[in-house]
C-alpha cells in the first residue's frame, strides 16, 4: 500500500483539511486554455467555444474496487483517472480537465496519500488533462476516490452507444483479458504471502498482465486515429466491465442484434498461456474479465477497407437486425445466446 515504511510521517490532523487540500495540490497548475481558473476558488471556470461538453464520473472504492495489499498508492491515483478518461475517450471525445475527491480514514499519513496523487499527476501530464479541483474529507470504512472527467468535441464527431446500425461492422481497440488475468495472478500471490510472509513471488512472466491490471492506459490516441482515417463511428462505448456485456449496451441502446466471432476476439499470448495454467477459457475472460478500458464501436461496412490492417484494431462481428438477436459464433460455427456476466460491484453481498 505505502512504500516509504520507514520514513516519518505526518497525521493528516497536523494539516487540517484546507492545509492538505493546499498540501496536495500545489503542484498542479493549468496548462489548458480551455482553462480559465481552476483549483482555489468555488468552483472551476471552463471555456470551450462551439463546441459541445462531455462530463463522466466514477467512485473507486476500496475492498470493491481495488485492494490495497497490492495496488501501490502511485499506480492506484494514475488508474483513477484512466477509468474516467476512458469514459470520455468512448464519446470519441478529447479529455480535458478533471477533479478529483478523495475520503480516507487517519491510518493514511499525508505522505501516503502524496504518492497517491503523485500518481494523478503523471496521469494529467501523460494524457495532458488539467486537474482543477475536488474534495477531502474523513472516512470510517477504508479508502474512497471520485474522480469526475470533462472533454469536449464537436456536436457531429461525438458518438454514442444508440447509433448502431444492422450491418455495421463491430470493431475493438487493443487486446482483451489481460487485466482480469493480472488480477488473478495478483489475487494468487496475495494468498500465498498470507500462508508464507517470507515467500517472494516471481511475477517477472506476469509483466504484461500486471500492468494492464494496475496502471491500465485509457485509449486517448483512437479519435485521432479514426479521424485522420476519415471514420466516423456509428456508436461507441468502453470495456470495463467485460466485452459481452458492452456489445449488449449498444445492442440495446441501437435496437439491434450482434454476431460476435470467436475466433475474431484479440487475445495476447500471455493471456492464452495463464488462462492455461488457471484452467480458465481464455474467451470466457475476454467476454466477462473486464477492466480492459479498450474501445469497442461500430462502423460502417463501407469504412472496412480504410482500417483493414490497422494494428491497433480488430474487426470482431458484425451488427444484425434486432430480431436475430445477439449470438457468439464459436469456432466451431455454433451460435450462442451472449450473456452479460461482466462484473458487476452489486453482485457483492454486505458483510
Amino acid at each position: 500500500m505505502f512504500d516509504n515504511s520507514q520514513e516519518s510521517k505526518t497525521n493528516l490532523s497536523e494539516l487540517g483539511e484546507f492545509g492538505l487540500i493546499e498540501h496536495l495540490t500545489k503542484h498542479f497548475s493549468p496548462k489548458l486554455d480551455s482553462t480559465i481558473k481552476a483549483i482555489g476558488d468555488d468552483a472551476a471556470v471552463l471555456k470551450f467555444n462551439d463546441e459541445e461538453t462531455v462530463i463522466s464520473t466514477d467512485l473507486l472504492i476500496e475492498g470493491v474496487h481495488f485492494d490495497l495489499a497490492y495496488m501501490p498508492l502511485k499506480h492506484l491515483g494514475y488508474k483513477a483517472l484512466m477509468v474516467n478518461l476512458s469514459d470520455i475517450y468512448a464519446m470519441n471525445a478529447t479529455a480535458s480537465q478533471v477533479t478529483v475527491s478523495i475520503a480516507v480514514s487517519n491510518r493514511f499519513p499525508v505522505e501516503a496519500l502524496e504518492e497517491f496523487y503523485a500518481g494523478v499527476q503523471l496521469a494529467s501530464k501523460v494524457y495532458n488533462v488539467d486537474v482543477i479541483g475536488g474534495d477531502t474529507t474523513s472516512s470510517t470504512s477504508g479508502f474512497m476516490i471520485s474522480v469526475t472527467a470533462i472533454g469536449h468535441a464537436k456536436k457531429e464527431n461525438i458518438a454514442y452507444r444508440d447509433g448502431a446500425k444492422p450491418n455495421d461492422l463491430l470493431v475493438v481497440t487493443g487486446d482483451l483479458g489481460a487485466a482480469y488475468m493480472g488480477l488473478q495472478v495478483l489475487e494468487r500471490e496475495k494468498e500465498v504471502f498470507k500462508a508464507n510472509p517470507n515467500s517472494q513471488p516471481d511475477l517477472e512472466q506476469y509483466t504484461y498482465l500486471i500492468e494492464r491490471q494496475l496502471k491500465p492506459e485509457a485509449r486517448k490516441d483512437i479519435a485521432k486515429l479514426l479521424s485522420d482515417l476519415g471514420v466516423k463511428p456509428s456508436s461507441m462505448i468502453d470495456i470495463s466491465d467485460g466485452l459481452s456485456s458492452e456489445i449488449i449496451h449498444i445492442c440495446k441502446n441501437s435496437k439491434v442484434g450482434a454476431n460476435l466471432y470467436e475466433e475474431k476476439i484479440p487475445l495476447d499470448p500471455a493471456v492464452i498461456s495463464v488462462c492455461e495454467e488457471f484452467n480458465i477459457d481464455s474467451t470466457t475472460i475476454a467476454l466477462s474479465g473486464g477492466e480492459d478500458y479498450e474501445l469497442l464501436f461500430t462502423i460502417a461496412q463501407q469504412d472496412y477497407d480504410k482500417i483493414k490492417g490497422n494494428p491497433h484494431l480488430t474487426v470482431i462481428g458484425h451488427m444484425t437486425e434486432e430480431n436475430e438477436g445477439m449470438h457468439l459464433v464459436t469456432r466451431a460455427n455454433q451460435k450462442l445466446p451472449l450473456i452479460a456476466r461482466g462484473w458487476n460491484s452489486m453482485d457483492k453481498e454486505e458483510g
